[in-house]
């Protein structure tokens, strides 16, 4: 195991073993027990009780974060050329069709989420192989498959993003920077939280919100009281 460095162990002491915070708490400690020297991504971790290999417990959908995720998210949008101005007007980084087609195909993927229409989904589907394992295949359930390019580009920009419960029945999503004020890491992870609840399979027995960890890049995880978040 690595040595740990003098901020780790320093990091590492200000969470009391075993203690369950609050969200506000939580929210407040993530902040003081990073010890990267660049703004750090803040992620959450929420386990539920499902069992991700039967279709119906399979928890996906998007949310809008309140605040936002702090990041500069890529988008290209593969659009006819009657979609090439909505798309840039909104805010798209990349507006094309074949010839970013082609550049996907010889290996590029410098983008963080990509939006299309209904119409170039066929083209897409070849290329299913390099874009599924990078989370880059635009769905109509995250809305990045969509007549109204403009709306998803500027939705996406602002903090949209979208969650896929892992074949351990955990989701993990980055709700904000370090350098956000506590309170909107706290309403971040709400927003996210609720909108899991609202998407509860009815197939899903027992308690469905298992356990909520906060933490930061290279952060310890911060153990949240699940009925906190509420």
């Amino acid at each position: 195991m690595a040595k740990l460095t003098k901020k780790q162990k320093e990091a590492l002491s200000k969470i009391e073993k075993n203690k369950i915070y609050s969200l506000d708490e939580a929210s407040a400690l993530v902040k003081e027990v990073n010890f990267a020297k660049f703004d750090a991504s803040v992620d959450i971790a929420v386990r539920l009780g499902v069992d991700p290999r039967k279709a119906n417990q399979m928890v996906r959908g998007v949310v809008s974060l309140p605040h936002g995720t702090g990041k500069d998210v890529k988008v290209l949008a593969l659009v006819t050329p009657d979609k090439e101005a909505e798309a840039k007007e909104a805010g798209a980084d990349y507006v094309g069709l074949d010839e970013y087609l082609q550049k996907i195909k010889d290996g590029w993927t410098d983008v963080d989420v990509i939006v299309t229409m209904p119409a170039v989904m066929g083209k897409l589907g070849p290329l299913g192989r390099v874009l599924g394992p990078r989370g880059l295949m635009p769905n109509p359930k995250s809305g990045t498959v969509t007549m109204e390019i403009g709306k998803a580009v500027t939705e996406v920009k602002a903090g949209k993003i979208d969650f896929k419960v892992d074949k351990y029945g955990i989701i993990h999503a980055g709700i904000g920077k370090v350098s956000f004020d506590a309170a909107k890491i706290k309403e971040n992870a709400q927003e996210l939280v609720q909108t899991l609840l609202k998407l509860k399979p009815t197939a899903a027995k027992g308690t469905y919100v298992k356990s909520i960890y906060l933490s930061s890049t290279m952060s310890p995880g911060i153990a949240i009281d699940t009925k906190s978040v509420n």
